[in-house]
């Protein structure tokens, strides 16, 4: 079984399900043992990247732990921890275990593992939902507690959708929207190019990031699958934040070199570097600190309207960054639905590391 992406044969994708949703799934492995499951498809493994894709392996922990609870019950956080790089070559195993199943609320934490060392741990709570009843008149006591709930008085309020440079909110791309860059492996989502607001300032933290995110195709496995592909999307260019409101080199390679590059590799580079809004021209970072490496430690996603959730439609997600030191950045996500209401809130921790003028010198092989 050594070297297998999958423990079993990977069946082939659904065409009647959005790409994400192939990518995402998850078998469960009964024989095993109870509340234990594999993925179903290799896992990404991003060019350049220590290991599988993070945000890949949140998602289907999140698709484990969703198959364990009441369909009463919807998530409304996760807390993560990546504590070793995964390995494209080798299968998962999500270890779930039902720590507490209450009226109100439903936790559970699940172990992502790779040749039996835990690679990613989260503990995911679930809340009742409280959307109204399909049959206001039935008198059974969970709708009645549920209608209860509803007319109880609550403190509510909410981000609001940014606006441009007129005072309106932002506007998403057309759903005919194709101008991305010329890739050779598209994944699962489409974006638009990075915006960085209050891109003149000499204070990062006064920076922020928009781009508008869609998951391809048209997702059908309901509101479980859409809050699988946000959880999923969510680690998308997280911590790289700080790479751009600091702009900071992250090519493997000097920008003094761009020039000495066989032609196609440079419009290759200069397209990414403009599509991550980090400029027109690479040449313009020659002297810029360079990231000598920069990884995920946590990352907590706060799920506030599970049943809007529409992945496969246009969503605004917002980043910036508190607090960067110690060679540890802090940066914060909103991500709004495209009719402006707030969907989730994230939140993540990741190394941040300069390059040094030796760099030989600093080589680590263990955070």
């Amino acid at each position: 079984m050594a070297d297998r992406t999958t423990l079993l044969r990977p069946p082939p994708n659904d065409p009647n399900k959005a790409p994400i949703e192939n990518a995402l799934d998850v078998t469960e492995l009964a024989v095993l043992g109870p509340n234990i499951f594999t993925n179903t498809h290799p896992p990404w493994h991003p060019p350049g990247a220590r290991g599988i894709y993070g945000g890949a392996v949140i998602a289907m922990c999140l698709a484990a732990a969703q198959r364990t609870v009441s369909p009463d019950f919807v998530v409304h956080s996760c807390h993560c921890y990546f504590l070793l790089a995964g390995s494209s070559e080798l299968p998962i195993l999500f270890h779930v275990e039902q720590v507490r199943d209450g009226r109100s609320f439903a936790t559970r934490t699940v172990q992502a593992r790779q040749r039996g060392r835990c690679i990613f741990t989260t503990t995911i709570s679930f809340t009742v939902r409280t959307e109204p009843s399909s049959s206001p008149s039935s008198s059974s006591a969970s709708g009645s507690g549920r209608q209860r709930q509803q007319q109880q008085q609550q403190v509510s309020h909410s981000s609001e959708m940014p606006c441009d440079a007129d005072g309106k909110p932002l506007q998403p791309p057309p759903d005919d929207y194709s101008d991305e860059p010329d890739l050779s492996n598209p994944g699962p989502f489409q974006g638009t190019k990075i915006e960085i607001v209050n891109a003149g300032s000499d204070k990062p933290g006064e920076k922020k990031t928009r781009q508008w995110i869609r998951a391809r195709g048209k997702i059908a496995g309901g509101m479980p699958a859409h809050l699988e592909a946000l959880a999923y999307v969510s680690d998308s260019y997280f911590i790289g934040t700080i790479t751009r409101i600091h702009k900071l080199w992250r090519f493997p390679f000097r920008a003094e070199e761009f020039d000495s590059l066989p032609e196609d590799l440079q419009r290759k580079v200069k397209s990414l570097h403009q599509w991550e809004g980090m400029g027109e021209d690479p040449r313009e970072m020659v002297g810029q600190p360079v990231i000598g490496m920069m990884v995920s430690l946590d990352h907590t996603i706060y799920f506030h309207n599970p049943s809007k959730v529409r992945a496969d439609e246009w969503m605004l997600n917002e980043m910036e960054s508190p607090w960067a030191g110690d060679g540890r950045g802090v940066v914060t996500q909103k991500i709004f639905s495209k009719d402006g209401t707030l969907l989730a809130t994230c939140v993540q921790e990741g190394l941040v590391r300069l390059q040094q003028p030796n760099p030989e010198e600093r080589k680590e092989s263990k955070l």
